[in-house]
């Protein structure tokens, strides 16, 4: 089942999204895993742990019902983590997480972002060839940073500036920003 565009609206984050945001993520959290102290703080409030700090999250929606979202945490300037990326399982397969990521990564170069980042699982293999068939490569483990999450096993990058360091897998030598400390969140997706 592919999802036509006249059928999928991609929006942002309004009052009132919170429990959407926490039902999808959780859906996939504890099918997989176990929710974890940052999860319940982000998805607690994600006006203030993502919204304020200069984040953004984008819904999909479908004949009124949310069915998936994807986050932008701000990192430093000119950088992202894409977080909290979430595809309801009755609507999985039909194109909206390309369609969430891809407006993610418009929106974020659209905001001058030079570098996206994100964590995610090995279990995730849909999620991972998502984000490479997008251009997100997998760090080098000796620019790896422990992540806050304890599922948190595969670190990938995109740059989003062709004349960036590191725009290629081997080149540059930076480490990811924003990597500790409640001022840049992080969360596998």
């Amino acid at each position: 089942m592919t999802i036509s565009e006249a059928e999928l609206t991609i929006r942002e984050f309004s009052p009132g999204d919170q429990a959407a945001f926490r039902r999808l993520n959780e859906e996939w959290i504890i099918r997989y895993f176990a929710m974890e102290t940052k999860d319940e703080a982000s998805l607690a409030d994600p006006e203030r742990t993502i919204l304020s700090r200069g984040g953004r999250i984008f819904f999909a929606v479908r004949d009124s019902q949310t069915v998936g979202c994807c986050a932008l945490l701000a990192l430093a300037p000119g950088e992202f983590e894409v977080a909290k990326m979430a595809v309801t399982e009755s609507f999985q397969g039909a194109g909206i997480g390309r369609r969430l990521l891809e407006k993610a990564i418009t929106e974020a170069r659209a905001a001058g972002a030079r570098r996206l980042y994100l964590e995610t699982n090995k279990k995730l293999v849909t999620a991972i060839r998502l984000y490479e068939s997008l251009g997100f490569r997998h760090l080098p483990r000796e620019r790896i940073v422990h992540s806050a999450y304890a599922r948190a096993d595969v670190y990938m990058e995109l740059y989003l500036d062709e004349s960036s360091p590191g725009r290629h897998p081997h080149a540059g030598s930076s480490t990811p920003t924003g990597t500790t400390g409640e001022q840049s969140p992080r969360s596998p997706c």
